[in-house]
């Protein structure tokens, strides 16, 4: 009997030591799903916020432990272990980011971000969402950085790190045709506009003391404006153009600029988890603008320069 309580006690000892250790290995592998989920190896994605797409498209395996990429903590070397970086963007904000006659994704940002994934010597996994979506993602590692005509603001700089400027842009105040009381952006005030609420432009527009209605996407607030539902929108003087080029009979114009032009950069993680990333970001951003890339992007997408802060 002796004998036999012994055995047992043995047993009962080795099988809770395999439990312990099967599940240490299962921690880690949910720990880099949560790193890896973005990666859905298609070009373009679209996330609905759960991130339930992105997991099934990807097996990160419950036995694969820590990686040693994973374990430095550093983005920049999960990223080429991965072989991909995961790019968050809208996929309705043209010419930056949308989809052409073919369905296919496109525009100044997705080549832009396909340049700098080739320089980091890995692919580009492109997910499309809404823009409120872009920063809780990032938050969330859902995406490991964003390309979206992403301004430099001091708010988020203060929650963001951003690359590099790779463009410099100039923002309008739209207005219908037959509009005369806006003239400056101090005339704003007292005044409706549509922009995504939590926009540069939206804030911009507040801030001169006007009342904002939050729309999806850039269609939407011509949509509004010409409805004679809002007094104007504020937007990207190239966005305009590009607008205008596809409505060239838009009862539409430009009522005011701002005098100096926003930085668009590109933004990730604070900390140091992402600063090889931004340094690899930066150098890759400054080859494309000394190699003339970025300014033979801007020319074919905006029909300007808009790489150059000039």
């Amino acid at each position: 009997m002796k004998k036999k309580r012994i055995t047992a006690l043995l047993v009962a000892v080795l099988t809770v030591g395999a439990m312990a250790l099967g599940g240490c290995g299962k921690d880690a592998g949910a720990s880099g799903a949560d790193a890896a989920a973005p990666g859905a190896g298609t070009s373009d994605a679209k996330d609905t916020g759960s991130g339930a797409g992105a997991s099934d498209a990807k097996d990160t395996g419950s036995d694969a432990g820590i990686s040693d990429a994973e374990d430095t903590e550093d983005l920049l070397a999960q990223i080429r272990e991965k072989g991909e970086i995961v790019v968050a963007m809208e996929g309705t904000w043209a010419p930056w980011t949308y989809h052409d006659e073919q369905d296919e994704l496109v525009g100044y940002d997705v080549e832009v971000a396909q340049h700098i994934a080739e320089k980091l010597g890995v692919t580009a996994t492109f997910v499309e969402c809404e823009w409120d979506g872009i920063f809780a993602g990032i938050d969330a590692k859902r995406y490991d950085i964003a390309v979206n005509g992403v301004e430099i603001t001091d708010e988020r700089a203060g929650k963001y790190d951003f690359s590099d400027p790779y463009a410099y842009i100039r923002t309008a105040i739209i207005v219908k045709g037959d509009n005369e009381e806006i003239a400056d952006f101090e005339d704003l005030n007292g005044k409706s506009t549509a922009n995504t609420l939590t926009s540069t432009y939206a804030e911009l527009a507040e801030s001169y003391g006007a009342e904002t209605t939050g729309v999806d996407d850039l269609n939407q607030t011509f949509e509004l404006l010409l409805a004679g539902r809002v007094d104007a929108t504020l937007n990207a003087e190239v966005s305009f153009y590009d607008y205008m080029k596809a409505h060239p009979d838009a009862d539409v114009k430009v009522a005011a600029l701002t005098k100096d032009a926003s930085y668009v950069a590109i933004p990730m993680r604070k900390g140091a988890e992402t600063e090889t990333l931004r340094a690899a970001v930066n150098e890759a951003i400054a080859e494309l603008s000394e190699e003339g890339v970025l300014s033979e992007l801007s020319n074919k997408y905006f029909g300007t320069d808009i790489s150059r802060n000039e």
